[in-house]
């Protein structure tokens, strides 16, 4: 089975053809996404908030990148894997940024990488797609920068802020990237820069005029309440069904309900006389 590759991603824009993105960050969820046809999975540094348990995604390394990656792609035959540029594994110089993405590529078989910034990353994504890796820019709210930003704020409201957020854009396309996120971004302006863009633009939290749409998917299925951002849609709310689920088995355990003969194994005959004679024994 042949994977959604980038060129797929661009037709679908020249196509006007809307498409998702999930994350997921292991192998049954990402195998239960393939399965249900999703073109294109991010495996986001925001592991380390909805799987890690850190209050932000700063602290999360290319180690656990690497890990996550590795078993998204194992769980994957037809969607094409994005592997999520940890900080600091591109800002310093290209030189990191072209030795860790291509880690990725080779060592968790991820088909290409995105990195945060537009302007100030252009050149590196440039090196990058020159030594043949696939890159997906991403922009608007990136939180990497969230000390810079002070907190999860919309991007681009005011016209200067709008203008720089439309040139980080072009710089990235003409970079050679093959896709762009924009996130927390007004959706007039999301509706601009995907005009202007002929790559496909992402968004979250940008309005229903980008050209694909990419969701956390625990935000997605309510398995992270602590905070539903709010361009996040729950289509579900597993978090409660999961409780409810424990709640349930541990009453079973401890009432001497679970497990029941159906949820046992029984011994033929010969076993139980066997048995039968060590009781005697003992």
């Amino acid at each position: 089975m042949r994977r959604v590759s980038i060129d797929d991603l661009k037709a679908m824009k020249q196509r006007g053809e809307k498409f998702a993105m999930l994350t997921a960050y292991d192998y049954p969820t990402a195998r239960l996404l393939d399965e249900a046809g999703v073109p294109i999975i991010l495996v986001g540094d925001s592991l380390g908030m909805v799987v890690l348990g850190y209050s932000s995604t700063l602290p999360v390394t290319m180690a656990d990148m690497i890990h996550h990656v590795s078993a998204v792609v194992r769980g994957t035959q037809r969607a094409h894997v994005v592997a999520d540029m940890p900080f600091m594994s591109y800002q310093a110089s290209s030189e990191d940024a072209l030795r860790n993405a291509g880690r990725f590529l080779q060592e968790s078989g991820a088909q290409s990488v995105k990195l945060e910034g537009g302007v100030s990353v252009a050149e590196t994504v440039r090196r990058l797609v020159e030594a043949g890796i696939p890159v997906m820019g991403h922009i608007g709210l990136t939180p990497q920068s969230l000390n810079q930003f002070g907190g999860y704020k919309v991007q681009g409201k005011t016209p200067a802020a709008a203008v720089k957020l439309l040139n980080d854009a072009v710089a990235l396309e003409q970079a050679g990237a093959y896709a762009v996120v924009l996130e927390t971004t007004p959706a007039p302006l999301g509706k601009l820069i995907s005009e202007r863009l002929s790559i496909p633009t992402i968004g979250i939290g940008a309005g229903p005029y980008c050209d694909g749409q990419v969701q956390v998917l625990h935000d997605m299925l309510g398995l992270y309440p602590d905070f539903v951002p709010k361009h996040a849609k729950q289509y579900a709310h597993l978090a409660e069904e999961i409780g409810r689920a424990v709640r349930e088995y541990l009453t079973e355990v401890q009432e001497g309900r679970f497990p029941t003969e159906r949820e046992s194994f029984m011994m033929g005959p010969e076993g139980e006389a066997v048995l039968a004679e060590l009781s005697g024994l003992v």
